[in-house]
């Protein structure tokens, strides 16, 4: 399957706020070879590290990253969601990202309804950060695929398929899969399966989701102080 570079000097990333900023991997030594010695020290004194860490194992210490703003990525690959997403069964984390604040929203409005309509949330208001970072590198090119294998990996509401795809890769080096947004037409996103594989974001404003009880049908943006409007996905 062929690369491509991906060169977006603005990859867009949002996530809840209700998730505190962590900086353990902004405070650590840059070494990051020697990172699990020092966790394991710190834990001694300090249980919150084990929740600020994460599963710092499951991250080579060739692939992690450090400094500013490094715990926005390194929390994607040690935090783990057990019910995994589209390109991860649950074992290992992916870091994604958007090529444009629109698909972005889009994506994450998605999974937003779809967590709220499950757990049968009445109405109410969910504050989110908006991250921005780069991506400069390689990636498997998913729309390089013939229709039907693009079909089976981007099918809206299923990730079998794309689950088997993304571990063959992952388990091959790759740094990751560029593949058409699913929820936004047009878009493009990011599957990074290593943290090195992304720039590291910083916030650039934070959002709020209005959840009616059915869907999400606008967001507030604190920095215009604006009320948008969110189509019908």
């Amino acid at each position: 399957m062929p690369e491509t570079f991906v060169d977006w000097p603005r990859a867009y990333r949002i996530i809840a706020s209700r998730y505190p900023p962590i900086d353990l991997f902004e405070r650590l030594t840059p070494d990051p070879a020697v990172w699990d010695a020092l966790i394991a020290l710190e834990m001694l004194t300090n249980p919150r590290v084990r929740d600020e860490a994460g599963q710092i194992t499951l991250v080579p210490a060739d692939e992690r990253v450090s400094g500013p703003g490094a715990s926005y990525v390194m929390a994607s690959f040690t935090h783990l969601n057990p019910k995994g997403s589209r390109f991860s069964d649950g074992s290992y984390g992916v870091y994604y990202a958007a090529a444009d604040f629109e698909t972005a929203l889009r994506e994450t409005v998605f999974h937003f309804e779809a967590f709220a309509r499950d757990s049968g949330d009445p109405i109410r208001d969910e504050d989110m950060r908006v991250l921005v970072g780069t991506v400069a590198n390689a990636f498997e090119d998913a729309t390089s695929l013939t229709d039907a294998e693009q079909a089976a990996i981007l099918a809206p509401d299923s990730y079998g398929a794309s689950q088997a795809y993304a571990r063959k890769l992952r388990e091959a080096g790759s740094n990751g899969i560029l593949y058409p947004s699913v929820r936004n037409a047009g878009g493009l996103c990011v599957a990074a399966f290593k943290p090195i594989a992304v720039g590291i974001p910083t916030q650039e404003r934070h959002i709020q989701y209005h959840w009616d009880g059915q869907r999400v049908t606008r967001y507030f943006d604190y920095a215009t102080q604006a009320s948008v409007p969110v189509a019908t996905l």
